[in-house]
C-alpha cells in the first residue's frame, strides 16, 4: 500500500471512530515511526496528568499502618488479626503520632484528625474509627451512599472548589462512586429507570464535549434526540472564546428538551462557562424551561480561576459530578462523587409521573423501603448501581473513600493553595512552550484552565494568511491530515477536535501528561506541517499567476 492509499484508508477508518479509538491507529503509526530511530513517541492524546499528590498518599499509607496495629491489638495469630475497636481509638492514635514523628505523612494525618474534631465537631472516637475501619475495609460501606464523616469533609472540599459556601454542605447529598465515568453510567441508568427520561426523549448537549456524552445518547437503549449548544462566540480577532452565545443558549427555551449535559470547564477547549453565560442560562430556565434537568461534569474545575459550577449556581436543577482523577493524579484510584441539592427538580418530577410509570417505579424499589415514593433520587442512583436487589452491598469501597477524604482534607488544610498553584502552573507553562514553538501569538482565553488546548487550524490560517488560504486548505486537504502526518512523520499523537463536536479542523493537545520539553517538539512539528500547507498554497498561487500571464 503506497502513502496515498494508506492515507485514504486512514480517512475511512477515522470517519467511523471516536477520537479515543482513532488514537489507537495513530499510536500504531507513531510506534512504527519511533522504531526508525529519529523520533520518540509523544502521546498527548490523553488527559492523564504526569503528576501525583504525594503527601496525601503518605498519610493514607501511614494511616494503614496504624490501622493494622489496631487490628492486632484485638487478635494477633500470625497473619490472622482482629478488627478495629472503637473505644479509646482517638487517644491511641494521638499516642501513635507522638511515638512515630518520622513516619511519612504523619503530620498531615494528625492535622486531618484535628480538623475533623475542631472544625466539624466530630466525636473523636467515631471520627478516627471511621478512618481506621474504612482503610482496613472489613465492613460493607455504611451508609452505602457514603461514610458519614467522610461525606462531610468531601462535601466541604467540593463546595470550596465548586464556588459554593461551606455552610451549604448540609444542603447536599453525596454518593461516592468509581470515578466520573461510573457517575455518568449510574445517572443515565436511574434517569431511565425512573421515567424522567425515556427512549427517544429530547436532550441538549453543550459542545465541544467529552465524547461519551455524544455517544451514550445514540445507544439503542436511549436513542435520544439531541440538540447541540455550540460554544460559538469569537473575540474581536475572530479567535474562539469557547463561550456560548445567547442565540445558542436560547435553544434551551424549547420545553421539549428535558435534560442538559455539560462538561464545565469544557473538554477539549478547557474553558469554564463565564458569569454572563451562567446567568443567562439561569434566566432561560426561570422564564421558559422550569423543569430542565442539568447534569454537569466538573472534573477540571480546580484548574480554573474563580470557578463556579452549575451545581452551586443553579442547584435546584443540577446533578453535579466530580472526579478526583486529574487534580490529584489518581485516575487509577477511580475516585469521584455525585452531588445533589436536597431540594431539586428531580424529586419534583418523580411526583409528577403518570400512574403507570409511578406503579412501575414503586415496584422497582418496593423490596428496599416501605414507601418507595419517599426514596430520594440520589438513593435510587445508589440502588440502581447494584441493580436494586444488591443495594445492601452498594457503595464505593471504604479504602477508596478514605483516600478521597484525605485528598479533600489535604486541599482544605492547604490554605495558601500551594498545591493548586503548582498544578495550574504546570499547565500554563506548557501552553506557553507550545505556542512559542507554533510561531503563533500566545493566546489564553478568559476562564481557561490550560489543561488542554484546542487549536482550530482554519482560524490560524485566516489570522496568518487570510480567507484565501482558508479556502485553499479546505479544498486541498482533509481535517485529519495534520494528525496523520504528526503520527507518521513525527511519532506524535493528538486527537481530532471534531470528534468532540468541535470545529472540523481543530486538534486537541493535552498539556497535562508529558514533560515540558515535549511541548516544544509538538509545537515545532505542528508548525512544520502547517508551514508545508502554506508553501504548497504559495506554489499553487505562483503557478496560477504564471498560467494567467502566459
Amino acid at each position: 500500500m503506497n502513502d496515498e492509499q494508506h492515507f485514504e484508508s486512514f480517512l475511512e477508518y477515522g470517519k467511523t471512530l471516536s477520537p479515543f479509538e482513532l488514537k489507537n491507529a495513530l499510536i500504531d503509526m507513531a510506534r512504527a515511526t519511533e522504531k526508525l530511530g529519529t523520533y520518540t513517541l509523544l502521546n498527548a492524546g490523553r488527559g492523564n496528568p504526569n503528576w501525583t499528590a504525594s503527601t496525601p498518599r503518605e498519610a493514607f499509607f501511614t494511616l494503614g499502618q496504624f490501622a493494622i496495629g489496631e487490628t492486632r491489638r484485638i487478635m494477633a495469630e500470625g497473619a490472622l488479626a482482629g478488627i478495629p475497636y472503637k473505644k479509646g481509638i482517638a487517644e491511641r492514635f494521638y499516642k501513635y503520632v507522638e511515638r512515630n514523628q518520622n513516619l511519612p505523612g504523619i503530620f498531615l494525618l494528625k492535622e486531618i484528625v484535628d480538623y475533623g474534631i475542631q472544625v466539624h465537631e466530630f466525636e473523636p472516637d467515631d471520627w478516627v474509627y471511621e478512618m481506621v475501619d474504612g482503610i482496613i475495609g472489613d465492613h460493607y460501606p455504611i451508609p452505602d451512599r457514603m461514610l458519614k464523616h467522610t461525606e462531610t469533609v468531601v462535601c466541604t472540599y467540593l463546595m470550596k472548589e465548586m464556588g459554593g459556601m461551606t455552610s451549604e454542605t448540609k444542603d447536599y447529598d453525596l454518593f461516592a462512586v468509581e470515578g466520573g465515568t461510573a457517575a455518568m453510567c449510574y445517572i443515565f441508568d436511574t434517569l431511565i429507570a425512573n421515567h424522567l427520561l425515556t427512549k427517544r426523549d429530547h436532550v441538549a448537549v453543550m459542545v465541544p464535549i467529552f465524547t461519551p456524552y455524544l455517544e451514550i445518547p445514540e445507544l439503542s437503549r436511549y436513542e435520544f434526540q439531541v440538540t447541540f449548544i455550540h460554544a460559538d462566540e469569537l473575540n474581536e480577532e475572530g479567535r474562539h472564546t469557547w463561550q456560548y452565545s445567547k442565540g445558542e443558549l436560547n435553544k434551551l427555551r424549547n420545553t421539549d428538551i428535558k435534560a442538559l449535559f455539560v462538561v464545565n470547564p469544557s473538554n477539549p477547549p478547557s474553558v469554564a462557562i463565564d458569569t454572563v453565560g451562567m446567568d443567562y442560562l439561569k434566566e432561560i430556565i426561570e422564564e421558559s424551561n422550569p423543569e430542565l434537568m442539568i447534569i454537569t461534569d466538573d472534573v477540571y474545575g480546580t484548574f480554573a480561576e474563580d470557578f463556579q459550577s452549575l451545581m452551586t449556581k443553579i442547584p435546584y436543577h443540577t446533578i453535579g459530578v466530580y472526579s478526583f482523577s486529574k487534580y490529584f493524579g489518581v485516575t487509577g484510584w477511580r475516585l469521584g462523587v455525585i452531588a445533589m441539592y436536597h431540594e431539586n427538580i428531580f424529586e419534583k418530577l418523580l411526583g409528577k409521573l403518570s400512574t403507570v410509570n409511578r406503579e412501575d417505579v414503586m415496584s422497582r424499589y418496593q423490596t428496599m423501603v416501605e414507601n418507595p415514593s419517599k426514596l430520594k433520587f440520589i438513593d435510587r442512583i445508589v440502588a440502581d448501581s447494584r441493580q436494586v436487589a444488591l443495594n445492601h452491598t452498594a457503595g464505593l469501597s471504604t479504602p477508596q473513600q478514605i483516600q478521597m477524604m484525605i485528598f479533600s482534607a489535604f486541599a482544605l488544610l492547604d490554605t495558601e493553595e500551594k498545591y493548586k498553584e503548582q498544578t495550574k502552573a504546570i499547565c500554563h507553562r506548557r501552553l506557553k512552550l507550545l505556542y512559542k514553538n507554533l510561531d503563533l501569538p500566545y493566546y489564553l482565553q478568559e476562564h481557561s484552565t490550560a489543561y488542554y488546548r484546542q487549536i482550530d487550524l482554519l482560524v490560524w490560517a485566516r489570522l496568518a494568511h487570510g480567507q484565501a488560504f482558508v479556502s485553499y486548505l479546505i479544498s486541498h486537504y482533509e481535517p485529519l491530515d495534520m494528525l496523520y502526518h504528526l503520527a507518521k512523520d513525527y511519532a506524535i499523537v493528538l486527537l481530532n477536535g471534531n470528534g468532540f463536536k468541535g470545529p472540523d479542523w481543530s486538534i486537541r493537545v493535552s498539556l497535562a501528561n508529558l514533560p515540558d520539553e515535549a511541548y516544544e517538539m509538538i509545537g515545532k512539528a505542528i508548525n512544520s506541517i502547517f508551514q508545508s500547507y502554506v508553501e504548497s498554497w504559495k506554489k499553487d498561487k505562483k503557478k496560477a499567476s504564471k498560467q494567467v500571464a502566459d
